[in-house]
This record gives C-alpha cells, structure tokens and sequence, in this order.
C-alpha cells in the first residue's frame, strides 16, 4: 500500500482552495494577488513537511525553514497591505526580505541558533498582526466594506497562529531534549493539519471575505463625539444619500476617506462615535435598508436585489439581512407582500434609524 503522508493531503486541499480562489470573479486582483501567494506558500510548506516527516527526509530542512520564515513575513505583508489607504508597492516591503536572506546565512555558515531564529521570527510578526488588529475592522481600509469584519477575524487568526506555531516549535524543541524527538513527528503533523488549513482559510476569507460565517463583537462604548464627528458623520450621510456609494461593491474605507478629502482614521471615528459601529457596519446597513425597499417595491430576484445593493456574497447578504431583520430575505419578501397582490407592494418607506 503507498503512504501518503497527512500533511500531502492538507496540501492537496489548500491547492483546492487557492484554485477556487483563482476562479472566483469578485475582489480585485491587486488585493487578491499577496494572499494567493501566501496561500500558494502554505501549499509548499504542507509538501515539504510531508516529505521531511513521512519519509524522514533530513536534508529537506533548510528548504522547510526558508519557507517557514518567508511565510511569517508575507502574513504580514499581506494583511498591513489592506491597512494602508495608498496602493501598496514592494519597495515598501523590502525590509521584510531579511529574515528569509537571515536564515540564508544562519543555513550557509552558523545552522545551529535556526530553531530560536524562526521562533523568535513568529513571535515577533504574530505580536505584530495583533497590534495591527487593535483598532478593529475599520483598520483594514483597503478591505471590501462587506467582508471588513471577516478580514479583521482572519487578521487576528493568523496571528495568534503564528504565536501558536511559535509555541509548538518550542515543544518539539523541549521533545527533542528530553525523547530524542520520538513525539516530534506527531506533533508537526498535528500542528501542519490544524494550522496551515487554519491559515489558508484565513488568507482567503481576507481577500475575498465571502465564505465564512462570522460575527462581530460588541464594540465598546466610543468616546464622547464631538461637533467635528457630527459634521464628518453628516457629510458621509448626504454623500452616500446623494451618490449611492454604498452600492458599489468593490467601495472600503480608503475611497470613502478619498471622497470626502479626510484621513480613513478620521472618517472611522466619527462613524464610531455617532452611530456606535464601524464603516463597514454603517455601510452594510445602509446596503440592507436599500435592499428592504427595492425587495417589497419591485419584483426583482434576489439575487438582483443582492447586487444592486452592493453586496457580491450570497452569505455576507443573507448574514447581514438576518442580523437587522431577524429574518432571510426571502421570508422577508413573503410576509411583506400578500399572495393576493401577485405583484410589488407600494408606498413603503424604510427610515435610517
């Protein structure tokens, strides 16, 4: 009978994925582009463990923990790239390419200190993402408004997963200390399955976010607003009343801010202090309101009605409807219009809250 190490068939639907995220039609290339790389990366490590792992392959190492490093610094790169309203380039990013050129070194002339370099490597880009997470969904300003929330949980996955990888690298360490590593091979095995599928749903979910149910925690209550937020708050509302922004579905933080001539941080506070969400909450509900209407007010599938309010996931729409309804927009629609009526109801008017 073949063997076929575990961590080949995590490979194998990571590849699966990153395929299907290929094929998906929706988000923009340039946001896509980094994930998919990332993701592509996962898929190397998963075979490269396989083969060290299931096949006992020691002289695969250095390759594993090149790919190991450069993984830790393309999260990073990937996710600070939806935090920055400007188009990110790579001479950004640049200095992110010495931990991998690091462990170069370390492999050609000093191998011994590799193990506490990676460590420390993970540690160092995991705290990182998670101070990124900080300031919430709206810090992700490059990230489609409807899956904001959902980059924002993949944003504070992959770090602590990359805390967590850390920590597991110190216990096959501590393993090999005390067993001469007799646990070792389980223990990758087990954290590769748990982690990289983890990390490769995450990265789509971030550049896509379309396929993940997911809730947003109850904020905390926002500081006193000011006469400025009222303004700023007020000028969001008649731009989006006036040029329908919120239909389009490709509209984040970043343009919104472009629009009205301010900082994205300025934008989302004053959003944060007046209405009690983020941007992409507000926005959303103002995609939902106009759902309502044009569901009860014409006849048009919802699928449509989906894309005409500005959403491109089915599950974001549903998800979001349910959340200020109660209810799927198809019971929504049927208790609305009467069976009788064999049409669209009239004078119906839904109100900002």
């Amino acid at each position: 009978m073949i063997f076929v190490p575990l961590p080949f068939v995590v490979a194998l639907l990571l590849a699966i994925l990153l395929i299907r995220m290929l094929r998906q039609g929706d988000g923009s290339l340039a946001e896509k582009r980094p994930f998919l790389l990332l993701i592509g990366f996962y898929v190397l490590q998963s075979v490269v463990i396989g083969i060290r792992w299931g096949y006992d392959i020691i002289e695969i190492m250095p390759l594993q923990s090149l790919i190991a490093t450069t993984i830790a610094a393309l999260a990073w790169v990937c996710f600070k790239g939806l935090a920055m309203e400007e188009q990110p380039t790579l001479s950004r990013f640049w200095p992110h390419l010495l931990p991998t050129a690091a462990i170069v070194v370390l492999i050609a002339l000093y191998p011994e200190p590799i193990s506490l370099a990676i460590i420390l490597i993970f540690l160092g880009y995991g705290a990182a993402l998670l101070w990124l997470a900080r300031h919430g969904p709206d810090a992700l300003v490059a990230s489609r408004l409807d899956g904001a929330v959902l980059s924002y949980r993949s944003l504070q996955i992959t770090g602590f997963a990359l805390i967590a990888s850390a920590i597991t690298d110190v216990i096959i360490s501590f393993d090999f200390t005390k067993t001469g590593g007799i646990h070792a091979g389980a223990i990758v095995a087990l954290g590769n399955v748990i982690a990289l599928l983890i990390l490769g749903t995450a990265a789509s979910v971030a550049s896509s976010g379309s396929t993940v149910e997911a809730t947003s925690a109850e904020p905390p209550p926002p500081p006193p607003a000011t006469e400025e937020d009222a303004a700023v708050a007020a000028a969001l509302e008649a731009l989006m009343r006036a040029r329908q922004l919120y239909r389009d579905p490709e509209l984040n933080l970043s343009r919104i801010a472009r629009r009205m001539n301010l900082p994205a941080r300025r934008v989302s506070t004053a959003v944060n202090r007046i209405h009690g969400m983020s941007v992409s909450q507000y926005v959303n509900d103002l995609r939902i309101r106009s759902a309502c209407e044009q569901l009860v007010g014409t006849d048009h599938s919802i699928t449509q009605v989906m894309f005409d309010s500005g959403f491109i996931s089915k599950s974001n729409f549903n998800r979001e409807f349910a959340r200020m309804n109660g209810e799927s927009p198809t019971q929504f629609r049927k208790r609305r219009i009467p069976r009788e009526s064999g049409g669209a109801a009239s004078n119906v008017i839904f109100m900002s809250p």
